[in-house]
């Protein structure tokens, strides 16, 4: 019988799309998925590092996989984290049997086989960051897919470990890109989202007389037959030009939805953070977003209880998002990285503080989502459903993004199909709807 594995995925949709390639990999190698941790041979984890608390859940889904898993089967440990503190991972649990961490991925299959023969191994890590690029992806199970255009970060942010973990900006070949969606939207897919630390920043890594950049990439996706919307996450504010904004509100298969990195509005703290720009410019990114498209959707993070961060602060940034009334945000709490410099900052806030912070801001957002959900109700919108849960279709428009926005209740439709709705009701940060066409 062909050796069986099963993985589990933590962290963002990035860590997801490296999981889809891993298991690509796998197959064309003869492995087997087993649908339950119980019934593998191999036991993997694919981790989150991005913060102090990604990195416990990470070792508490390795403990828990390695409590239930059966006699003699091998654990493996991938992603961030093992990529990152591999030596501390070996270390601290001598159990597992493997750490590769991104830069190993070429040898999983190796790994695996020796794993597989009953043979413990300990991988060092060879620097082949992007093999991944070079693997199909599975036949796809969900109308929406996520595609990673570029690796790594070149930005400063005193906060972020990403740099450390997945090294500078790597931007893929267009041609590259386009062929993966074109097998996607073969495979059913009718959305696709874009995924990179820094997309806005695309291509300008890339050599050549004439660098292709994320109009460009959009442009060129856009041309896919069978490919409805094109979504882009993660934009850090000052590479938003006007010609990308352009572009989203213009082409229609782009979602006039807008993911802005802003993490704060205190000018002091957000140049601690070495962010340029701060709540002035953020208005101004803002307004001239709204005068292009009145109906763009507007989502951002911000992060709570950065060191030397005070009341006024919070005040500051409560203030902000009274004005600016984004649609969706999301508030999480500061994590000292080792080995970036805001670890070394002063002024380190109570715990007990931020959690407080981050609720009383949450508390001001969730009353403006449901504000701005209650002015859609009555309009009409395209929808792609989903799923179907408990005999409800689940769909989103172009106002929501997978996994991290609201969702809207509709009363027909079938996984995959794009349906015309009429808003109905708004239920906190769910809509509901009925189907009109």
């Amino acid at each position: 019988m062909r050796p069986t594995y099963h993985l589990t995925t933590l962290g963002c949709a990035k860590n997801q799309v490296d999981s889809e390639k891993l298991e690509a990999m796998l197959a064309e190698a003869g492995y087997a998925r087993a649908e339950s941790v119980e019934e593998a041979d191999v036991v993997m984890v694919n981790t989150c590092a991005f913060i102090e608390e990604a990195r416990r859940e990470s070792v508490e889904t390795i403990l828990a996989a390695q409590d239930v898993a059966k006699p003699g089967a091998r654990t493996v440990v991938l992603g961030c984290m093992a990529q990152r503190f591999g030596v501390e991972v070996e270390k601290a649990l001598p159990e597992v049997d493997a750490v590769l961490g991104l830069s190993s991925y070429g040898e999983l299959v190796p790994t695996l086989d020796r794993l597989t023969g009953w043979q413990p191994v300990k991988i060092r890590r060879r620097p082949v960051m992007d093999i991944l690029h070079q693997v199909s992806r599975p036949a796809p199970t969900s109308p929406y897919a996520y595609v990673k255009v570029a690796e790594g970060c070149d930005k400063p942010c005193t906060f972020c470990a990403i740099p450390l973990i997945r090294g500078r900006q790597r931007s893929r070949r267009p041609i590259e890109i386009r062929a993966e969606v074109e097998a996607l939207a073969e495979g059913g897919v009718s959305e696709v989202v874009l995924v990179a630390q820094d997309l806005a920043a695309y291509g300008r890594d890339l050599d050549g007389p004439r660098r292709p950049g994320i109009v460009d990439l959009l442009e060129s996706v856009a041309e896919v037959e069978g490919i409805r919307t094109i979504r882009l996450l993660y934009l850090y504010p000052r590479e938003i030009r006007p010609r990308l904004i352009e572009e989203i509100v213009s082409n229609p298969k782009v979602a006039s939805y807008f993911d802005l990195s802003l993490q704060h509005a205190s000018g002091r703290l957000l140049r601690d953070m070495k962010r340029p720009g701060g709540a002035e410019a953020y208005r101004q990114l803002i307004a001239d977003i709204r005068a292009a498209d009145p109906d763009a959707a507007l989502r951002s993070s911000f992060i709570v209880g950065f060191p030397g961060e005070t009341e006024d602060d919070v005040e500051e940034l409560a203030d902000f998002l009274r004005e600016v009334e984004l649609d969706w945000a999301g508030f999480f709490s500061y994590s000292p990285e080792e080995g970036t410099p805001a670890a070394d900052l002063p002024g380190r806030v109570d715990p007990d503080v931020v959690a407080e912070r981050q609720r009383y801001l949450q508390s001001i957002q969730d009353d403006i989502t449901h504000l701005a959900n209650q002015a859609q109700v009555g309009r009409r919108l395209e929808v792609l459903v989903d799923q179907v849960e408990d005999g409800t279709p689940i769909g989103r428009s172009y106002r929501h993004a997978p996994e991290i926005d609201g969702v809207i209740l509709l009363d027909s439709g079938r996984p995959g199909e794009w349906v015309d709705v009429e808003i109905t009701a708004a239920l906190g940060t769910d809509l509901e709807a009925r189907v009109v066409g």
